[in-house]
């Protein structure tokens, strides 16, 4: 007798995994012969858009078809379209990230030398993580695709690394892992990244680091100073000049954070802000953009920093690259 999982489901009125629930019939004597799916094969089969149709030139019934898959063409779509499109690369828009974007625009670090990010997290630690609905489905390669930690957080940090050094990663080695109990996609990645001119790089992300929360940590060094920002201590930015005292610059007005960056400041110094208030700057920035295109005005190129089609399209482009450095163990060009 076959019957579908979902049948069985609605009868014994349970939310047990397929593997728990087979277990459980097994124990009280209705024994599992075998398990079919019959989606495996899915992966091999793409919902795709006609554009448009011509005459074969060899055959009298049969069209030669352009496709469209939904991967390539989102950013001509766009383009085309005259709309706003941000992408939520949230952490750009802490008021000490454009701080830091501005330094290094004004080179005070000197010719960029390198640049590390890492994104350390602890959430999916615990054996029975991966049961939660909000965690279930970023394991699962057939929602998540061939990733998990990179697709997720690591998509973030290489953002971030990219936003505020204004250089482009170029090419990257990938190392998935997965660190803690058995998973059908990584929780842990280690790349060597290197960025236009040549400049190397390091990029970190896992969820397996006890102890870190939201650990996205950015250290940029060039060839009179660096910097250093610390998103759980994202008050603060850690400024050095070779051969200066270290400057601690903190969120607020004046005393060394620009005009710029004071608009996406609310609150005084001592008045902490943190991560809803980068997202209201996101939303705050496309909402002008908005309201621009609407009334037709011409927006200056360096008025609004939110992220665009342009760097969601690189995040795609950057997880593909490291799957494919994972998998053929070497370097792959973005």
């Amino acid at each position: 007798m076959k019957i579908t999982f979902d049948w069985l489901k609605d009868h014994l009125k349970t939310n047990l995994k397929e593997k728990n629930l087979l277990e459980q019939l097994t124990n009280i004597g209705l024994e599992v012969e075998s398990v079919e799916s019959l989606s495996a094969d899915n992966e091999l089969f793409k919902v795709a858009k006609i554009i448009k149709t011509e005459k074969h030139p060899n055959a009298d019934r049969l069209k030669v078809c352009e496709v469209d898959v939904g991967q390539k063409d989102l950013k001509k779509v766009v383009d085309k379209s005259n709309c706003v499109f941000a992408v939520c690369y949230t952490m750009s828009c802490y008021p000490m990230i454009r701080q830091a974007q501005e330094i290094v625009k004004s080179g005070v670090l000197g010719d960029i030398n390198q640049n590390h990010v890492e994104f350390m997290q602890d959430w999916m630690t615990p054996e029975n993580a991966g049961d939660a609905p909000h965690v279930e489905w970023r394991l699962d390669p057939k929602i998540s695709g061939p990733t998990s930690c990179v697709g997720d957080i690591g998509t973030h940090a290489a953002h971030l690394a990219q936003f505020v050094s204004g250089l482009k990663m170029v090419e990257l080695r990938a190392d998935f892992h997965v660190c803690g109990h058995p998973k059908p996609l990584e929780d842990t990645v280690f790349m060597t990244t290197k960025y236009e001119g040549n400049i190397p790089g390091t990029l970190m992300a896992t969820r397996q680091a006890p102890g870190n929360r939201g650990g996205l940590r950015l250290r940029i060094f060039g060839s009179k100073g660096g910097l250093e920002w610390d998103m759980e201590n994202a008050e603060t930015l850690k400024l050095n000049v070779f051969g200066q005292p270290d400057q601690v610059l903190t969120r607020g007005h004046g005393h060394g954070v620009s005009a710029r960056t004071e608009r996406f400041v609310r609150t005084g110094r001592g008045f902490p802000e943190g991560l809803i208030e980068a997202w209201a700057n996101l939303y705050t920035e496309f909402a002008l953009a908005v309201s621009a295109r609407k009334d037709g005005i011409e927006t200056p190129n360096d008025w609004l920093g939110y992220p665009k089609i342009s760097e969601g399209v690189a995040g795609v482009k950057f997880i593909e690259a490291s799957v494919r450095s994972n998998q053929e163990k070497a370097w792959a060009v973005i």
